[in-house]
């Protein structure tokens, strides 16, 4: 499927993108970073300073720690956070939308591929 993917440039960094809105929408599935990070195969280290990132790219935080208990802490994705994320999922469906019709026809100018999860976008 052809489809496009944004990147919400706010000067030179990248404020939002594919990446960091499914990291946020798995930390707030799992409820932890270290369990949204291996669902999506990077490192503890990698997730943690995407969510980092986002933290101080924004007027609040997205991600906040949660209060340990007996199995331990854990991460709650904010209301801004999940604000961030409804806006960022809409923009990318208005931005399909509008260039559906173009997609074939530029497609058609691509050799066939295979999609590499490694290097998608």
């Amino acid at each position: 499927m052809t489809r496009p993917r944004i990147r919400l440039l706010i000067g030179d960094t990248v404020a939002l993108g594919p990446g960091k809105a499914a990291l946020l929408e798995a930390i707030a599935e799992t409820g932890s970073i270290a369990s949204a990070a291996r669902r999506m195969r990077m490192s503890y280290r990698r997730a943690w300073s995407l969510v980092q990132a986002m933290n101080a790219d924004f007027t609040k935080p997205l991600v906040e720690r949660a209060a340990g208990g007996r199995g331990g802490g854990g991460a709650v994705v904010t209301p801004l956070g999940h604000d961030a994320i409804e806006r960022y999922r809409t923009m990318e469906a208005r931005a399909s939308a509008a260039v559906e019709s173009d997609l074939d026809g530029f497609t058609a100018l691509l050799k066939p591929q295979v999609s590499n999860p490694d290097t998608d976008g």
